[in-house]
């Protein structure tokens, strides 16, 4: 049975799309109060916002932060803390790509996705933790990838990034371990989310195959279990480390990526 809990306050970066909108949705559905961000259009974020609370009976705020810049990382983060009075959960989920070889790998897609994917939760986390330390109590939850354990091809800045991201939790998490505050990676095996789709589009259109040939492709070394991960599975990974019976895992990358990073 899902755990209900009323008036913590989540903040979910990326919320707009993807993992992050079905955590949006599984936290809000658990009772949080929400503080999102994505690249969503402003009235299109908006209404999702309005949906959210009007199904829920929460309080839902977005904030357009473009995470590539530090200091609207920041800004998000003191919004939310003044919109919502504190911050209980951080989700740093907010994630691009870019696929090429490392000798055509283009310099400003490198910078921007280190920038999104890895510098951006360092500044969110490191603007939130003041607040959690005062109160003794937080939850910082990463998410990571199968890519932040291993290595694919061609993805050298987002293989770096999630390492990294895997390294800034246990830092995180060995510094806070005495204060009440907890910092886990989720590294989620492939989810079939926009940005996976379009992998999967760019490897056929360069391999002239189909896209039904291009996926089966795509998932056979990677998926052991023969299915991708669900949005789902994350969210209820994400709701199960901010619960009572989690407050002892700290420091932690939980695989859920159906045996692929077993092999």
């Amino acid at each position: 049975m899902q755990q209900i809990v009323r008036d913590q306050i989540a903040v979910i970066t990326g919320g707009t799309s993807g993992i992050g909108l079905g955590m949006a949705n599984a936290f809000a559905a658990a009772g949080y109060h929400l503080a999102v961000n994505g690249f969503a259009a402003p009235g299109e974020a908006e209404a999702l916002a309005r949906d959210l609370e009007q199904q829920h009976k929460v309080g839902v705020h977005y904030c357009p932060a473009d995470l590539a810049i530090p200091e609207e990382c920041a800004a998000f983060i003191t919004e939310a803390q003044r919109h919502f009075g504190r911050i209980d959960v951080l989700i740093n989920n907010a994630g691009i790509q870019y696929v090429a070889p490392v000798e055509q790998f283009p310099t400003d897609r490198w910078d921007a996705i280190l920038a999104v994917n890895l510098s951006a939760a360092f500044h969110t986390t490191r603007t939130a933790l003041p607040g959690m330390q005062q109160r003794g109590y937080g939850r910082i939850i990463n998410i990571a990838s199968a890519h932040g354990l291993v290595a694919s091809v061609n993805k050298s800045a987002y293989v770096a990034s999630k390492h990294g991201i895997v390294g800034l939790t246990k830092v995180v998490a060995l510094e806070n371990a005495q204060r009440g505050i907890t910092c886990n990676a989720i590294c989620p095996g492939f989810v079939l989310t926009a940005m996976v789709q379009k992998q999967i589009e760019a490897i056929a259109a360069a391999s002239h195959v189909s896209v039904e040939q291009a996926t089966r492709e795509f998932q056979q070394e990677k998926r052991p279990s023969g299915r991708y991960t669900s949005v789902e599975e994350i969210a209820a990974m994400a709701l199960f480390l901010c619960s009572e019976g989690a407050g002892n895992i700290t420091g932690a990358c939980l695989s859920v990526d159906g045996g692929w990073t077993a092999q």
